[in-house]
């Protein structure tokens, strides 16, 4: 499997950045790719579905400067910065393999995501000490099974599929603004079971690990170590020129 380690200069190129590389794996085949990217500015991003003024506190955002964009995949809204980290998967579907439907393909790619995270935590004497795959796409720390707290939020995951290849990206909070969240995002209008209702100071934590180390244990889990050395650049900034940039495309709902 391929690996690009690389962040662009803006919001829009870096989500374009990973329909470009889906398009092109659909295009020319390959091994797959493993992407890693680290904002470093505010910015939110919806997911392909949501309503913008549903799910994001719009008036907070335009008095902060802080941009709204939205993203090729499913799932929830997410405020992006510094402390987070993202990762993208662009992996060949195999008709007999674990990923021919999107719930196997869920499955599949958290479950080696959950172990890989958990193999590099420092939590292991700690009250949150298990990581655990929750709601369809969700990595959450467990608290030990005598304890009544319920289980923190750190990482959602969202997927979209085209014929022989589909896209798999998600969010790592590891040392994230917490507070900026509830500032900037609305209480989601579709939450798992597990979040009980909770705010999102209450339902979200950090992981507290360094990014590098996180890398280091996706890489592994996920065999990639053959630098992309062709990258889609034209593409990349087409799509966020005449796509991610757009009130059409961001606020289209």
């Amino acid at each position: 499997m391929f690996l690009l380690d690389l962040t662009l200069p803006s919001p829009a190129e870096n989500l374009a950045c990973d329909e470009a590389l889906l398009d092109f794996f659909e295009e020319h085949g390959g091994a797959g790719l493993l992407r890693f990217w680290e904002p470093k500015e505010h910015f939110a991003v919806v997911g392909y579905a949501n309503h913008v003024q549903t799910e994001v506190n719009v008036p907070a955002c335009d008095a902060a400067g802080i941009p709204i964009f939205r993203r090729c995949s499913g799932g929830g809204t997410v405020l992006q910065g510094p402390g987070c980290l993202n990762y993208s998967l662009v992996l060949k579907i195999d008709e007999t393999g674990p990923l021919h439907t999107i719930t196997s393909a869920n499955r599949f790619i958290m479950e080696r995501n959950r172990a890989a995270i958990e193999s590099c935590s420092s939590r292991r004497e700690e009250a949150y000490s298990t990581i655990k795959v929750l709601g369809h796409t969700d990595l959450a720390l467990a608290p030990c099974p005598s304890s009544p707290d319920p289980s923190l939020k750190f990482s959602g995951n969202a997927q979209r599929r085209k014929k022989h290849f589909l896209l798999f990206h998600g969010t790592l909070l590891l040392n994230f603004d917490l507070p900026l969240v509830e500032k900037y995002l609305r209480m989601p209008s579709k939450e798992p079971d597990y979040r009980q209702g909770r705010s999102h100071k209450k339902f979200l934590t950090n992981l507290d690990l360094p990014a590098k180390k996180v890398k280091e244990a996706l890489r592994e889990a996920w065999g990639a170590a053959e630098t992309l050395e062709v990258i889609p650049r034209d593409a990349i900034a087409l799509l966020a020129r005449d796509k991610y940039v757009t009130k059409e495309w961001n606020f289209k709902f």
